[in-house]
């Protein structure tokens, strides 16, 4: 997540979620409420467990302080550091991203302005990594835009695909930043389809799931860095934030909350809590956004971080401890509990992890009257060059992720379109090899990379997760469609 810090804790780039030791935050993304001193108040420093009522109350003030941080041009991100990630906080706590607007003015409002930004063709840079896409994929999500379907040209879902790490199956770009593939299983199993859908195909999901647990410490935590395959590092400690986000990538993923590894983790979390405050010891020390990330995991996942294993003998719980950490009526949250300000993104960790939210969440109802609760692409532009997802699974365990180039000629396309393209315009390579047949508008798929059609065992075709039914060069396709294509009965 991007978000920025003390010298000593983890930070994400502005590009994505790598998290390195950093320089003292920016004092330019935090808004001064200097004006506040002379009331801030610290809600719940003398409570123990957070009732319903000082939860709403800090929903309430922390999506007034993060309405605060709306720039002039209805805009939320940007160049560099930005503040984005407010998408998934606003969503969670129900407030819609169409809703927040600059001083009341609907043409401007956060959701079409982040829209507009994703679609331009130079975001996010001349040198983009995973997590990139990975970040807008969640927060278009929240803030109710179609991920795969942000216009006629931008497939966040594809950007994601095009990451693919063929030689190490299951990762999603560098193979050593474990985060990359982490929040690759947060973005594409969290944002689901309009109709509230698994997007990608099971044989994905599983390829991310191997990879997560396989990343997880003896001490049942996780770290940014890959340690699959690596004694040293997976016997060194797991840190709070990271263990918070694997938690979640595993349930949105499928796992159930009593999975051996999910409860492993759990108990990991359990062992950092601290009595008198109930804030989770980090290896970057006490602060909000390691807490922040922590409960969101549990929030994912479906444990209650307030009850049972994460209350403490003195009756203090995480929620408690963020709760503490923000101001009020000013509401925004700060990052260590010696700050005497607010921070943007301790802001934005604190009120999703507050609001029972995970790493994104489905979009609120708009009350903006005649604002639809999504947004998408209609349909392919005729002459604009687009993208499509595209997984390949012949039944051995090879599969095959990519992002697929190709320039339609109408509103919509065909299977036999996307695998003529897949052959020279995928990326990763080598996604399609070949197919019989080869070309023709129409005609059953009897052979793929290699592959042929077996009595029953035959090649089929699914898109955004929808039944597979028998793979014809004639399947239409959509604008955003994800496509699955898969050997078995």
């Amino acid at each position: 997540m991007s978000r920025t810090s003390h010298s000593t804790a983890p930070r994400a780039t502005a590009s994505g979620t790598s998290r390195t030791p950093s320089p003292r935050r920016r004092t330019a993304l935090v808004v001064p409420l200097a004006a506040l001193g002379a009331f801030v108040l610290t809600v719940g420093s003398a409570s123990a467990t957070a009732t319903p009522a000082q939860i709403g109350t800090s929903k309430t003030n922390g999506v007034g302080y993060l309405k605060s941080l709306q720039a002039a041009d209805g805009s939320y991100a940007g160049s560099g550091l930005s503040n984005e990630w407010a998408f998934s906080a606003f969503a969670a706590a129900g407030t819609a991203a169409v809703d927040v607007t600059p001083g009341g003015d609907a043409t401007k409002n956060a959701r079409t302005v982040y829209r507009n930004l994703l679609a331009t063709p130079g975001w996010p840079s001349a040198t983009p990594v995973v997590t990139d896409y990975e970040r807008g994929t969640l927060n278009a999500y929240a803030a109710g835009i179609d991920p795969a379907r942000v216009s006629a040209s931008r497939n966040l879902i594809a950007d994601v695909y095009a990451h693919w790490q063929t030689a190490q199956p299951g990762y999603f770009g560098t193979p050593s930043l474990y985060n990359g593939t982490v929040f690759a299983a947060l973005a594409l199993g969290g944002a689901k389809t309009q109709a509230g859908g698994a997007r990608i195909p099971q044989a994905l999901t599983d390829a991310l799931v191997t990879r997560i647990r396989a990343n997880q410490h003896n001490d049942g935590g996780w770290t940014f860095s890959k340690a699959e395959g690596d004694p040293t590092a997976l016997n060194s400690p797991g840190d709070i934030d990271m263990t918070g986000a694997s938690m979640a990538a595993l349930c949105v993923s499928g796992v159930p909350n009593t999975d051996p590894d999910i409860l492993q983790a759990k108990a990991f979390l359990k062992a950092k809590l601290v009595n008198n405050s109930g804030a989770f010891n980090s290896l970057y020390g006490i602060n909000t956004d390691s807490n922040g990330w922590a409960v969101s995991g549990l929030n994912a996942c479906g444990i209650n971080p307030q009850t049972g294993d994460f209350r403490t003998p003195l009756g203090k719980t995480p929620v408690d401890f963020l709760i503490s950490q923000q101001f009020n009526p000013g509401g925004g949250f700060k990052y260590l509990p010696t700050d005497t300000a607010p921070q943007a993104y301790a802001s934005i960790d604190g009120l999703r992890a507050v609001a029972g939210g995970g790493f994104t969440a489905a979009p609120p109802t708009p009350v903006t009257a005649g604002a639809p609760q999504w947004v998408a692409a209609s349909g392919f532009t005729a002459g604009t060059p687009t993208k499509l997802a595209l997984s390949v699974d012949d039944g051995t365990g090879n599969l095959k992720v990519c992002s697929v180039a190709f320039t339609p000629s109408g509103t919509t396309a065909t299977l036999g379109d996307l695998l003529t393209a897949a052959g020279t315009a995928a990326a990763p390579a080598g996604c399609v090899t070949s197919v019989t047949p080869a070309t023709g508008a129409s005609g059953p798929v009897t052979a793929l990379n290699g592959k042929a059609n077996s009595g029953s065992q035959t090649w089929k075709v699914s898109t955004d997760g929808s039944a597979f039914t028998a793979a014809d060069r004639a399947t239409p396709l959509q604008v955003g469609d994800t496509v699955a294509l898969r050997w078995g009965a």
